[in-house]
């Protein structure tokens, strides 16, 4: 157990040692600051107080209507970035004007016979769309207004005749969850199924990675005459674990330090997706075991092929099975936030090599009986003991074998190899 203890202590300090870790470790955390502070850092671009100086100018050109002033009213309780004045010119001497850079854009506003407005919205560029879409809901107001007048209908009438419909859903099963809970449950799944992907995506490598290292340097030769198979596949596989683990807690005290320092500034846009503020401790518990069923899983499957290579530049051929694997679980879970109750994401989440990231969504968007992720773990577990059985005895017989050997047939020689040398 000594020798398995120096093992893991050095895979593990390797890891953390090394400039790549801190690199990483140091982008990724400047990348969560950014996106938790990322309304703050936007606004800086727009002027003190996150609000330009400068308004956006309309110019209305109006033939047989007169309702710039409306329009200016209806828009300043919309947007008081948009500033709205008439024209006195004709329409070619505005568009001329419009073209020198003299105002941002041109609204040109006629009646038809039916009563509805025709307008046409001119600019150098429709990229500040937000504008044009607060003059058409600005236009359709003032349409219904007048609407209302020739109907001779009074303001409540005609907010009863504007009002939307009341619509609310619901399950007829106690233990569904709501359409509300649902929501808060989507953003966290959506960022622990992320996080669970790129960690086992990132780590697995690092752990083939290692494997051929020390394989091409002979070292190998040496540590398996003296170390078990079994111990020297678990102890790398571990020590690299607690380096993701580390960099997993030193991102997350990060992100939670961020988030609490910018919560004013996580409201509307893009922060309407993620409602962390119900964010189940169940999940986030089974969040974590997923991961770590996940990471021993691949690891164990990257550690054995990893072995089977000579030179690190055959590590992506032989893993490319493992690397099809996490992206097909990925796939089916980030399916299976919209549709959780899909037969086909039901079957695949018992499946080993798909539970840690579909049997995990099915736990964050559905309220499923206890005994179906324990099931789920349980057959995990029994794949991680079977393929860490097999993959000492591939790890073992393969860490021998040089040459051109970057295939998956070489695991039946490896096995018969490693027969050789018991």
């Amino acid at each position: 157990m000594n020798r398995f203890g120096l093992i893991l202590t050095k895979s593990y300090m390797n890891k953390i040692k090394a400039k790549s870790f801190l690199i990483t470790t140091i982008i990724f955390t400047l990348v969560i600051i950014g996106a938790t502070n990322f309304q703050s850092i936007t606004s800086l671009f727009d002027g003190e107080g996150g609000e330009s100086d400068e308004k956006w100018q309309v110019v209305v050109y109006e033939e047989d209507t007169d309702i710039v002033n409306n329009l200016s009213g209806q828009t300043a309780i919309l947007n008081t970035e948009i500033e709205i004045t008439a024209g006195d010119n004709s329409r070619a001497e505005l568009e001329e004007q419009l073209e020198n850079g003299e105002f941002d854009a041109l609204l040109s506003v006629n009646m038809t016979e039916a009563g509805r407005i025709d307008a046409e919205y001119l600019s150098a560029s429709l990229t500040a769309n937000a504008y044009s879409g607060d003059l058409q809901t600005a236009l359709q107001t003032i349409q219904s207004n007048m609407a209302a007048n020739r109907l001779s209908l009074s303001a409540d009438e005609l907010a009863t005749l504007n009002m939307p419909v009341s619509f609310s859903q619901s399950a007829y099963v106690e233990s569904a969850k709501s359409a509300e809970e649902l929501d808060q449950a989507r953003g966290l799944v959506y960022v622990l199924i992320f996080v669970i992907y790129m960690s086992v995506l990132i780590y697995s490598m690092m752990i083939a990675t290692e494997v051929a290292t020390e394989k091409s340097s002979r070292v190998m030769e040496i540590l398996i005459s003296s170390v078990p198979p079994i111990q020297q596949i678990f102890a790398k596989i571990i020590g690299i674990g607690l380096v993701g683990l580390t960099q997993i807690f030193i991102w997350a005290t990060v992100g939670i330090i961020s988030v609490n320092l910018s919560s004013d500034s996580l409201e509307g846009g893009i922060y309407s997706l993620f409602d962390f503020t119900s964010g189940s401790i169940s999940t986030i518990i089974y969040g974590i075991v997923f991961f770590i069923l996940g990471y021993f899983l691949y690891a164990t499957l990257a550690a054995f092929l990893g072995s089977l290579v000579s030179r690190t530049e055959d590590l992506q051929q032989v893993l490319m099975p493992v690397n099809i694997l996490i992206v097909g679980g990925a796939m089916l879970a980030f399916y299976g936030l919209a549709t959780p109750e899909a037969g086909f994401i039901t079957i695949t989440s018992y499946i080993p090599f798909f539970t840690p990231l579909v049997m995990f969504t099915r736990v964050g968007m559905l309220n499923i009986p206890l005994w179906e992720p324990a099931l789920a773990i349980l057959l995990t577990v029994l794949s991680i003991l079977v393929l860490g059985w097999f993959g000492a005895k591939v790890y073992r017989g393969g860490v021998l074998m040089y040459g051109n050997s970057s295939s998956l047939k070489d695991i039946k020689q490896a096995v018969q190899l490693s027969k050789k040398e018991k």
